[in-house]
């Protein structure tokens, strides 16, 4: 039973895809992203008490 656990391993070790961009590149996109849906919020926190 191990033999067969360690072939389905080796398998789907095979069969992994790389990412495109180093994991890095990924988190900096989401917390640029972020900031600019925080700055677009910012600008919009007075528009309310306007009329």
């Amino acid at each position: 039973m191990h033999a067969a656990l360690i072939a389905a391993a080796e398998e789907a070790a095979e069969h992994t895809r790389e990412l495109p961009f180093s994991p890095v590149v990924f988190g900096v996109g989401a917390f640029v992203g972020l900031v600019a849906m925080l700055l677009v919020t910012y600008a919009f926190r007075s528009v309310g008490t306007r009329h």
